[in-house]
């Protein structure tokens, strides 16, 4: 059995489709999956340290503001389109998985035109445009969010939430281990911050400019910058003279974070949304106000409506971000609602159904 899945731009997307490759492993070693992505993206960097083989295609977005660089698209389109079906000639997959982004576009289209069947995965509360179009042609949508039928046709939906890494399933023995590789204090109560894996620029300077007020309150805080806040936070740390704070371009031993972590402030991508779930997290989540379609406000509703998360939008950061998480990190009582309400919403199976409906529907 061979399988191609397409799709990537963020860790978003990256981390779900490694996380069905490895379970489609797991129920069979033998299947043979090839993944397709876009050229330059995180997933040419992330899919290869998973084990897996990938193919990059020269496709980008269209830019929403005027751009030259949209003047491009057609023709990477174009190309994408015959490197797609050059590709899926070669491999002569079984199946072809989307996972949204870029690259899934112009592979699931070319899968579904040859005949192949097609399946898509939409991570988010709020569909995206490309899953959007290839609805129309997949046998199976899976999806991590309920009432789906607005965005896909209700008899093609699978709710099985968001696939996620393994290691994160059983963090409760963890705490110790984290604090030695951290190099903090599993006695202290933890502040994680978490941007995404490109950082966010609201929620750095948000932190930085309340560090000592955190600090001086007796908190810890380990604390995900991402590339482009990595040297102001180091800076600001140093004058911190030894003060518990530490910053991480990048955070890869994700469970141990976690296991750290008492509360959390975080974006609201699909991915974080779903692993704080499973890892019953008291969270603030601070959405991405230029996702597509706002889906990430959408993601993060989803759990402040049933009152399993904080939400704090992404202009009001400067002023009003410290002030909530010092009050959350404050009321036990509130943590323990927020984490008792946000566990309800965990799929830790999801990658595991995936897997086996993706091989019922070859085997048919």
């Amino acid at each position: 059995m061979k399988v191609i899945i397409s799709g990537g731009g963020t860790g978003g997307h990256i981390y779900p489709a490694v996380a069905i490759a490895n379970a489609l492993k797991s129920l069979d070693p033998t299947i043979e999956i090839l993944f397709v992505g876009a050229e330059g993206k995180m997933e040419m960097e992330k899919v290869p340290k998973a084990g897996y083989l990938i193919i990059g295609l020269p496709i980008t977005g269209i830019q929403r503001s005027m751009s030259l660089s949209n003047l491009a698209f057609p023709f990477k389109l174009i190309k994408s389109l015959a490197m797609a079906r050059g590709i899926i000639k070669n491999f002569k997959p079984d199946i072809a998985v989307g996972v949204g982004g870029y690259a899934s576009g112009p592979l699931l289209l070319v899968a579904s035109m040859l005949g192949l069947p097609t399946v898509i995965q939409e991570q988010n509360s709020y569909a995206g445009i490309t899953n959007k179009v290839l609805s129309k042609w997949a046998k199976k949508i899976f999806v991590a969010y309920p009432n789906m039928e607005k965005f896909f046709p209700n008899e093609k939906i699978l709710f099985y939430g968001n696939p996620v890494r393994s290691d994160i399933l059983d963090i409760s023995s963890k705490r110790d281990q984290a604090a030695k590789l951290f190099q903090l204090d599993a006695s202290k109560k933890t502040l994680l911050i978490i941007g995404g894996s490109l950082g966010a620029r609201s929620i750095n300077e948000s932190i930085a400019a309340g560090l000592v007020r955190l600090l001086d309150q007796g908190y810890q805080i380990l604390w995900q910058t991402g590339k482009g806040y990595a040297r102001q936070a180091e800076e600001l740390i140093l004058k911190m003279k030894g003060r518990p704070v530490r910053s991480l371009t990048f955070i890869y031993d994700m469970d141990l974070a976690y296991a750290l972590a008492d509360v959390v402030v975080s974006r609201a991508g699909a991915l974080s949304v779903s692993e704080l779930c499973l890892v019953a997290k008291p969270c603030i989540l601070v959405p991405y106000p230029y996702a597509s379609e706002d889906h990430q406000t959408q993601n993060a509703l989803s759990l402040v409506n049933i009152n399993a998360a904080w939400m704090v939008k992404d202009d009001l950061a400067s002023s009003e971000l410290i002030t909530k998480t010092l009050a959350l990190l404050s009321d036990v009582g509130q943590q323990e609602i927020l984490a008792k309400n946000i566990r309800t919403l965990a799929q830790p199976d999801a990658a595991m159904h995936i897997a086996k409906e993706i091989i019922g529907l070859v085997d048919k």
